[in-house]
């Protein structure tokens, strides 16, 4: 069972979402030093696939046209963390998400 799961749901369709994924890939490579794999699905309405892992953390992030779901496994030494990892991880998430809106 993860760690910790968050979800974001929003209304960029899977074109800007990608862009968002991909910006927080760029994020968590250059920020926590986390290798992430982006797997970009090619059926209509399916969902792409992020893989990451580092130091002590590891999970995956499904994209979709209009959901962000994240579930993250912690390593026993940021098992105590968790709280603070979250609420790190969700502001971060919610700040990309909030660049994507149209303005209006």
């Amino acid at each position: 069972m993860p760690d910790i799961q968050i979800e974001r749901q929003h209304n960029l369709g899977m074109a800007r979402a990608r862009e968002v994924a991909r910006q927080w890939v760029s994020q968590a490579e250059r920020d926590y030093g986390l290798s992430c794999t982006y797997e970009e699905s090619a059926e209509a309405g399916a969902c792409d696939r992020v893989h990451f892992s580092g130091a002590g953390a590891s999970g995956t992030v499904e994209v979709t046209p209009e959901r962000f779901g994240m579930n993250v496994q912690l390593g026993f030494l940021l098992g105590s963390f968790s709280e603070m990892i979250e609420e790190k991880v969700s502001r971060n998430l919610d700040e990309l998400l909030a660049q994507e809106r149209p303005a209006g």
